[in-house]
């Protein structure tokens, strides 16, 4: 019995919910799924057909809500196999080729479709509530911007529910371009910023179920957070994205594994930023030194073939600015491991003996230049 009645708040139908004011979207739904099948093996194909059939932002998202909930089968069996280390790729590739899945699959497929027909759309991870429930697992849903106002969009619970371990195929046009302050009932993003609300409800409100709109707090301008949000690095966007989740309290172990989840993925970015700061610095190091070679075997030539004194100066300067680049690489990694600190320093100590090489010619140059051209063949012959 236990296992059946967390079945049904997993991912169930919401039952509790008022009447719905009746929308035809047959003529919508037929155009849809008349889509040859050989167009359905990539999003992009699937794309191509919607904005062929559709010139409207929201026919256009219910023509992909329609063909995710009806075509996709949710995959009682591997329900719990949440892997938020999966590529989106990866997702997306083996929910066309099996047409199955749970919800990380239907919204990343809804997701991917609709950025390719020109809807802005976002994946959104949290969890959710029903009957009075908040589940134990995490649960993944998606927002659309439809005509310049954001809308949720819930492509696995809008296509049927389980019972009795069986997957019932039925359309919730509740779930279809659902207002925020609806959707927050059932469905609570970890980042607040992803309720889509002027007054964000608190994960203690959602859980008493207060979640009608208080505007006597504080004012969030999810507008502008949101811009800000898409000019961050993925780095910036994690760290602000926590502040959000514990700015809005880790009232259970979801919240709690996804704000570690974050800080593992920032440490990820740190280790990466570090490793290509060191990489190009290195790379760098390399260019100079092959560099400084050939100028040192040019000269070695004396210079011949002959070149113009301008050109001969770039050569060495060329020199010089790749081994400061390649010392502003190190200067901006900060806190790195042992490791990498012991090989910041070995690079260090061979950019110092290289640029005791490079001042070398660059005497030399210096001399050069100031010597009259008739006996400057001469200085080739000075110890």
């Amino acid at each position: 019995m236990r296992i059946k009645v967390l079945v049904i708040f997993i991912f169930g139908f919401w039952v509790g919910l008022k009447a719905q004011k009746k929308v035809n979207y047959f003529p919508i739904d037929n155009v849809i799924l008349l889509i040859p099948d050989s167009l359905t093996n990539s999003t992009q194909g699937i794309a191509n057909f919607i904005n062929l059939k559709f010139s409207n932002q929201s026919d256009k998202s219910r023509a992909i809500f329609i063909w995710v909930a009806i075509n996709i089968q949710y995959d009682i069996d591997n329900m719990f196999a949440i892997n938020f280390y999966q590529s989106t790729n990866e997702i997306i590739d083996k929910t066309l080729k099996i047409r199955k899945g749970i919800c990380m699959n239907f919204a990343e497929l809804f997701n991917d479709i609709a950025n390719k027909v020109g809807i802005k759309s976002y994946v959104i991870n949290g969890y959710t509530k029903q009957n009075g429930f908040v589940d134990y697992i995490p649960h993944a849903w998606c927002a659309a911007n439809i005509d310049s106002i954001w809308y949720m969009f819930d492509p696995t619970w809008g296509s049927g529910y389980v019972k009795d371990s069986r997957f019932i195929k039925k359309i919730n046009n509740f779930y279809y371009k659902t207002k925020p302050e609806q959707l927050i009932k059932s469905h609570m993003p970890f980042d607040l910023l992803w309720q889509f609300l002027y007054y964000p409800i608190t994960n203690q409100e959602f859980y008493e179920g207060k979640t009608q709109i208080n505007k006597n707090k504080p004012y969030f301008n999810f507008i502008d957070t949101l811009s800000n949000y898409e000019k961050q690095s993925a780095i910036d966007q994690l760290i602000s994205s926590s502040a959000r989740i514990e700015m809005n309290g880790v009232k259970n172990s979801l919240v709690f594994d996804r704000l570690q989840y974050n800080k593992r993925e920032i440490e990820y970015y740190k280790n990466k930023q570090v490793v290509e700061q060191f990489n190009s610095s290195t790379n760098f190091y390399n260019i100079a030194t092959n560099l400084l070679n050939e100028f040192i075997n040019y000269r070695n030539h004396q210079f011949t073939p002959k070149k113009s004194d301008l050109e001969i100066k770039l050569m060495i300067d060329t020199v010089e600015t790749s081994f400061k680049l390649s010392r502003k690489q190190l200067e901006n990694i900060k806190n790195p491991d042992s490791n990498t600190a012991l090989l910041i320093a070995q690079l260090n100590k061979s950019l110092d003996n290289a640029t005791i090489n490079l001042n070398e010619q660059k005497a030399f140059l210096s001399k050069y230049f100031k010597t009259s051209k008739k006996n400057r063949n001469s200085l080739f012959y000075m110890k």
